[in-house]
């Protein structure tokens, strides 16, 4: 179940995400609404359920064409990309970058102009993060039971991912 909670800043949008397969719906209806262009900030600490709600995302887009695949991690190979009828949906873990300068390296700036990305860890950007955005931050409460969403668009039209993600509930 998901279940809301108030919006914490004009214009976001807080959702707490009572288990694993909350955050599957969730990151389901966001997968479906993101479009060619869109790009997803996904913040949170180690184990805050980033990856869970990007591989949602990618799952749900790759159902679209009938697709059932494995979405493996980019912690070690930083970027996995997946070709779809909507175009390439890009799986961005910059965990491991030191510097924004690196990032440049990846491709990142096309894909954020063309593709669906979906980035973890987006402070590594510094500078480089697109100006049209959508902040996914994940945090676990204290009592370790379940998960707080928030989404934050920044610049543009974000209400069509705003309305996926409270219609999951």
């Amino acid at each position: 179940m998901v279940e809301r909670n108030h919006d914490k800043a004009e214009g976001s949008l807080t959702l707490f995400l009572t288990d694993d397969d909350a955050t599957e719906e969730v990151g389901s209806a966001l997968g479906l609404a993101l479009r060619p262009g869109d790009s997803v900030m996904l913040e949170g600490d180690l184990g805050a359920g980033k990856s869970a709600l990007a591989r949602a995302a990618i799952r749900a887009v790759l159902a679209e064409d009938g697709r059932a695949e494995e979405i493996p991690s980019p912690t070690f190979t930083l970027v996995q990309v997946y070709d779809t009828s909507r175009g390439e949906v890009w799986h961005v873990d910059l965990y491991r970058l030191s510097s924004p300068e690196e990032a440049l390296e990846l491709g990142l700036e096309a894909a954020f102009g063309q593709a669906i990305s979906l980035v973890e860890w987006p402070d590594r950007l510094g500078e480089l993060a697109p100006a049209r955005r959508l902040i996914a931050h994940l945090d676990v409460p204290t009592d370790g039971v379940g998960r707080v969403l928030t989404l934050t668009p920044i610049g543009g039209d974000w209400t069509g991912a705003l309305d996926a993600a409270k219609g999951a509930m």
